[in-house]
């Protein structure tokens, strides 16, 4: 793909983006940037063999796929033959580069790692963004999706469904309204993971598959020998791909959670986990994050708030008066539990089926926004509207990003557990506070185990001493790979 034709791409499509933000709704055509109610959406896929096959379904019922792009043709088969009209391709770039001027709007649903390049080029083009969760793979490319889609006005939604169902919307109200009182402690947890973790890296290279570009799945990430554990799907539980049981569904079971908390940036950070490695995720993981006091509610305060999360069949203390026999973690998988100085509200993944420990059901007015209809059709909504005259999608990038920053520093705070203190956050400007100069970390590398005459004897391999304030940096902001650049921060 030509680079002189990609950047003279992105400049006809940002110069396109800014055009329109200052033409008033009433005369902006398709050609401008924005689609009439009554028109359909051209839609491009990024990552189709799983989740996106999924999102698809949800969009392709109203409006128009035109392009459709996977780094292994296998797996995306199934949608490649339902939708034999689209074009097809194994790289995002020369897709935008060549259809660019056809599409409106693009589904990101590829690994974690290459969330935010794929979407950052798409929100500096001016097209609309629906990016599976996790958001990002980083707090850094979290803050810059927040501010390109401030930038460059454009409908996003993050692909945490449940954020447009009813549990959310019931959590926010019923909290809002004082029905629990003021909440100091949250406790979430997860039966995840479902996939492999606490795995030693492997060793051995497996033949890459004809049907997969294994160059395009590393895109941004540290080019690793390719092995049939990482793709497709275990990618979740390896570090350089994925974020673990935590960033897989954290986005599902802490968001009403945030929302209803009015929660921003923590400002302490804890983690502790089983065995930690320095390539897989643990099996089991404790994160504490604490919040500020916020700005008091009509009716509740909001003073400093700890949010707990547990994985991997860790459960936080069933409550004083829990009923005795039931299981405390929900047939689906997620669990809240909302500490109020005058009831206990607990509720599942997605904030379904919230109840009241005292049993009392709440009466209160409706002040959340309902959707009607999906999650993806509530974006493809969005899309349609107007800039000056649009209502945000439940989980557009300006609240998922923030939300998301939320959720990666958990990782961060596990990945960081060997430095053996309570970190402080400032995230404002995306760094901590308390870790020296000189401070070290050692990362285990390999753990292996076996019994020699009846006794248990361990071989572990430590990493040589990383400077700590360096292996944070990177976590925080990773360095991309060799060809592979997000777009700058937008200036405040």
């Amino acid at each position: 793909m030509s680079n002189i034709s990609r950047r003279s791409f992105l400049r006809r499509g940002a110069a396109a983006a800014a055009a329109f933000s200052i033409v008033p709704g009433s005369i902006l055509g398709k050609t401008h940037g924005y689609t009439a109610p009554s028109d359909k959406l051209n839609i491009a896929a990024v990552g189709i063999g799983g989740m996106g096959n999924a999102n698809l379904k949800n969009m392709e019922t109203t409006d128009n796929i035109v392009a459709l792009c996977d780094v292994d043709w296998r797996y995306a088969k199934p949608v490649f033959d339902r939708h034999a009209q689209a074009k097809k391709y194994w790289d995002y770039r020369k897709m935008y580069d060549e259809m660019g001027d056809s599409i409106d709007a693009v589904l990101v649903a590829t690994a974690d790692h290459t969330h935010a390049i794929i979407s950052a080029d798409a929100l500096t083009m001016g097209k609309g963004v629906y990016c599976q969760k996790p958001l990002t793979h980083s707090v850094y490319e979290s803050r810059l999706l927040t501010n390109l889609a401030d930038k460059y006005n454009v409908a996003t939604q993050m692909g945490n469904q449940g954020a447009s169902g009813e549990g959310v919307n019931l959590v926010t109200e019923w909290i809002q309204n004082g029905e629990i009182g003021e909440i100091t402690k949250v406790e979430c947890a997860t039966n995840r993971p479902i996939w492999p973790q606490g795995l030693n890296a492997p060793e051995k290279a497996d033949k890459i598959p004809s049907t997969l570009n294994w160059d395009l799945f590393t895109g941004p990430g540290k080019m690793l020998p390719y092995n049939k554990i990482y793709h497709p799907w275990n990618w979740r539980g390896w570090w350089e791909y994925g974020t673990g049981a935590l960033g897989d569904m954290a986005c599902h079971i802490m968001h009403p959670v945030f929302v209803s908390l009015n929660l921003g940036y923590p400002t302490k950070v804890q983690g502790s986990s089983t065995l930690l490695l320095e390539a897989c995720a643990p099996q089991a993981q404790h994160v504490k994050l604490t919040f500020p006091a916020r700005d008091n509610m009509p009716k509740v305060a909001m003073p400093e708030v700890e949010v707990h999360w547990y994985d991997g069949g860790l459960l936080p203390d069933r409550p004083a008066g829990f009923p005795e026999g039931k299981p405390l973690m929900p047939m689906d998988g997620g669990l809240v539990i909302f500490h109020g100085t005058k009831d206990t509200l607990i509720c599942a993944c997605y904030g379904r089926e919230p109840w009241l420990l005292s049993g009392r059901v709440p009466n209160v007015a409706k002040t959340e926004r309902r959707v009607e209809t999906s999650h993806e059709q509530d974006w493809i909504r969005a899309c349609k509207e107007s800039p000056a005259n649009r209502v945000a999608a439940k989980s557009d990038f300006a609240q998922a990003g923030p939300f998301n920053e939320m959720v990666v520093m958990g990782v961060l705070a596990v990945r960081l557990q060997n430095l053996n203190k309570e970190l402080l956050w400032d995230g404002p400007n995306m760094t901590f506070t308390n870790i020296g100069p000189d401070e070290t970390l050692r990362i285990l590398q390999k753990d292996d185990f076996k019994i020699v005459d009846g006794d248990p004897k361990f071989d572990k391999i430590w990493s040589n001493p990383y400077n700590a304030n360096e292996f944070a940096a990177e976590l925080i902001n990773h360095t991309y790979r060799d060809g592979w650049k997000l777009p700058d921060m937008p200036k405040s």
